[in-house]
This record gives C-alpha cells, sequence and structure tokens, in this order.
C-alpha cells in the first residue's frame, strides 16, 4: 500500500491535484465566497471548450506536432453553425452540430495535408492558417454577429440544465468527450501509435506505423472537436462575434495541456493530466476576478504557465537522458 502511494505522489497528476486543492484553500481563505455552489457552476461552466480543444490538441501534441489554429476552427464553425440557425430555423439543432463538427475536421485535415505534403513544421503552418481560417470567418459571414433571437433555445438550455442532477449537458458532454479520448488513447492499436509516432518519428515507420494515416488522423481529430466547442461556444454565450470567437482560444487550450503534463516534445501525457491542468486554468479564471484581480492578468499567467510547463519538460527531458546514459555506461 505505502509502495501505491509513493508512486501516486511522484506522478505529475498528483501534483497538479494538490496545487488545485491548494489554490481553492488560499482563495476560499481569502474570499468566503469563492467556495460556493454558485462559483462551483461558474467554475464548471468556464472549463467544458477548453477540455473538448484540449483533447484534440493533446492528440496533435503527443504525436510531436502543434495546432495554433484551433481558435479560428472554432470561430469559423460557430459562425457557420450560426448562420445556419439564423438563415434556415426549420433544420434540427443536431444539423447544425454535425455541420460545424464535419467543418473543423475538414480545415484540421487541410492542416495536417499541408504538414505532410510539404514537410513544413507544424507551428509554422498553423500560425498561418490560424490567419487563413480567421479570414474566412469574415468573408463568410460579412462581419455579421449571429444574434442570440437565431440561436436556438434548446441549444442554449444545453449550457443551463439536464434531467442528470441539473448538471449542463455541456459539462457533461465535455467529460464525455475526455472519457472517449482516453479510451481510445489507451485501448486501441492507432492511439498506441500516437504515441510511438511522437515517442520517435524516425523508428515509426520501422515498426510498421503510417505516419501520414496517423498525423493526418490528429489534425482531423483536433479540427473536429474544434468545431464541437465552436458550436458550444454558440450555445454557452448565445451569439457568435465574428471579431472576438475564439481569439486567443489557442493559447489558453496549449496552457492547459501542457501545464497537465502533455510533453512538448511529444510521447508523453495523458488524459487526467490535461483534465486537471483544465479544471486548474479554469478555477484561476474564476478566482482573479472574485479577488478583484484584472481580467488582463489570465494572459500573463496563461503565458507564465506555456513558460513554466516548458522548462519543467526540458528539465524532465534532460534527467531522463542522463540517466539513461549512465544505465548504459554501467551495464
Amino acid at each position: 500500500m505505502s509502495r501505491f502511494f509513493n508512486e501516486l505522489l511522484h506522478r505529475r497528476e498528483a501534483g497538479i491535484f494538490l496545487m488545485i486543492v491548494l489554490i481553492a484553500i488560499v482563495v476560499g481563505f481569502i474570499e468566503p465566497r469563492f467556495i460556493s455552489v454558485e462559483t462551483l457552476r461558474i467554475t464548471a461552466l468556464a472549463i467544458p471548450l477548453i477540455l473538448i480543444a484540449a483533447m484534440g490538441q493533446m492528440m496533435v501534441l503527443v504525436a510531436r506536432h502543434v495546432d495554433l489554429s484551433i481558435g479560428s476552427i472554432l470561430a469559423f464553425s460557430s459562425i457557420v453553425a450560426g448562420m445556419i440557425f439564423r438563415d434556415m430555423p426549420e433544420l434540427p439543432v443536431i444539423v447544425g452540430v454535425l455541420v460545424a463538427i464535419a467543418l473543423g475536421a475538414a480545415l484540421g485535415l487541410f492542416n495536417g495535408v499541408l504538414v505532410v505534403l510539404f514537410r513544413l513544421p507544424s507551428i509554422i503552418v498553423t500560425l498561418g492558417t490560424l490567419s487563413l481560417f480567421r479570414g474566412f470567418v469574415f468573408l463568410v459571414s460579412g462581419a455579421r454577429q449571429v444574434d442570440p433571437q437565431f440561436i436556438p433555445r434548446s441549444l442554449i438550455q444545453m449550457s443551463q440544465t439536464s434531467p442528470i442532477f441539473g448538471i449542463p449537458w455541456l459539462v457533461i458532454i465535455a467529460f464525455v468527450v475526455a472519457f472517449v479520448t482516453y479510451l481510445f488513447l489507451d485501448h486501441t492499436r492507432l492511439g498506441r501509435q500516437i504515441y510511438a509516432l511522437g515517442s520517435n518519428p524516425v523508428a515509426a515507420p520501422l515498426r510498421g506505423i503510417n505516419v501520414v494515416r496517423v498525423t493526418l488522423l490528429v489534425f482531423s481529430l483536433s479540427g473536429a472537436l474544434a468545431g464541437l466547442a465552436g458550436v458550444m461556444y454558440a450555445s454557452r454565450f448565445g451569439y457568435v462575434n465574428p471579431g472576438i470567437t475564439g481569439v486567443g482560444f489557442e493559447f489558453t487550450v496549449i496552457a492547459a495541456v501542457v501545464v497537465g503534463g502533455v510533453s512538448i516534445n511529444g510521447g508523453v501525457g495523458t488524459v487526467l493530466g490535461t483534465v486537471l491542468g483544465v479544471l486548474l486554468l479554469g478555477m484561476v479564471s474564476v478566482a482573479l476576478p472574485i479577488l478583484g484581480v484584472s481580467a488582463f492578468w489570465q494572459d500573463v499567467f496563461n503565458g507564465a504557465v506555456i513558460v513554466l510547463a516548458l522548462l519543467i519538460d526540458r528539465t524532465v527531458r534532460e534527467r531522463s537522458i542522463r540517466a539513461m546514459a549512465e544505465a548504459r555506461s554501467t551495464a
């Protein structure tokens, strides 16, 4: 039993969980109204969009890539779904949802094709498509907002309640996506190939892994989940504005993923760690306004988290390399 707890405490997820508890205690001590049912509900609604997109970003990072375009994909999928709701109100809501997911998957696949076809770094490709897809948002919408009266009431209610203890459907959907991602990565051959590709891209083809297929898959999944997050954005906020929807979203997602223990160098990361990373950032985003801190500090915090996570990742990686070298020299 003691060995079990010792191993548990050495997992990065345990450190993130303890940080969440510590923040809750400290903020609750400074401002008691932080520890309330209403705050819990606000926090719960702050994380679903990030969590859904983080599952896709996690798979991309594990495969040793990065997708900076997810904020623009979210915006494009959201605005197109919103326009469908506005211009064809007779269509079922599920049509708009499926269109948003399909559009996201198509844009993600486009990213993957550029990375594979031209053998370009994904950070460069997606930095370009971030602007390209954002341009699509303005072209398609004519820079016009989809106003609240055009968003179906049934879609908005998904962010308010459900028959399951009154927990909003938005929260339930996000955690279902996380659970399905866990099953895919940990219990399927293709999921394990994503880790193998990220761990050693050079050796991956020698182990029978179709690098092109896996690369296209992770970018498509990332885009599809960003598309789902896009239509959930319309549910959460009740409108879609092409000028602000999804702006800076990619950095929040990347911050949550890397603080959750996913390595920028690929091959390392867990769904549980990512969920905890999202929860940590969601809690901080709620705590800052309660403490009277400007919302601009949220961006500072997210940036600091990314830098700190990169430094930790580099330190852990260097120690691992030294340990392997020492083991070989003594063998």
